[in-house]
């Protein structure tokens, strides 16, 4: 009778140890550490799938040929590089015969890409391209202009003649004021 006494004692002992500790340990701390764990696994899963696509990419980027890189990194630049630019078209100009008087960034003309102006289409405000004008004098023969507007097609970067004025001359050199925008990727 002792011995069924104790077991029922043992037994009572046991269901308060489960009811009072065991069973909110389980379904508290331990929930939520699996509930924990649990997030913690989908992320990983999605930081493995993210580096599988970031070595595909690299992959393929590396296929790609340098020189292709190359001339695609000079016809759209990750900076805007006016000085270079500058320079450039200030050589062009001289080897076409233009004088050049002014080169200046437009007022207003700068701009990420995203504003519409007369004949552009509309971009969406995440477009990664960004443009800037540039105000260009320069005075010359039409010859003289025709070969600078031919270098300036055939240039390695983007270059778009916004504008173009010309002032006439009873003399055959004339004063033109263009408007160049060109284009960087941000």
């Amino acid at each position: 009778m002792n011995s069924r006494i104790l077991a029922s004692l043992a037994l009572i002992a046991a269901a308060g140890i489960f009811f009072a500790y065991v069973s909110p340990t389980w379904s508290g701390s331990i929930a939520a550490a699996q509930a924990a764990i649990s997030a913690d696994d989908q992320a990983l899963a999605a930081a493995q799938q993210y580096t599988a696509e970031q070595n595909q990419l690299a992959s393929a980027r590396d296929a790609i040929d340098p020189a292709s890189l190359a001339s695609l990194s000079t016809f759209l630049p990750g900076s805007v590089d006016n000085v270079g630019l500058i320079l450039d078209l200030n050589a062009l100009a001289a080897r076409s015969g233009l004088s050049v008087a002014n080169i200046d960034v437009a007022a207003g003309g700068a701009g990420t890409g995203s504003s519409q102006s007369a004949g552009t289409l509309p971009t969406a405000a995440s477009n990664p391209v960004g443009s800037v004008d540039l105000s260009l004098s320069a005075s010359g023969t039409f010859a003289a202009l025709q070969a600078f507007l031919s270098g300036v097609e055939m240039s390695a970067r983007l270059l778009d003649l916004r504008d173009l004025v010309v002032k006439g001359s009873d003399t055959g050199v004339y004063n033109y004021q263009m408007t160049i925008r060109l284009y960087w990727l941000h």
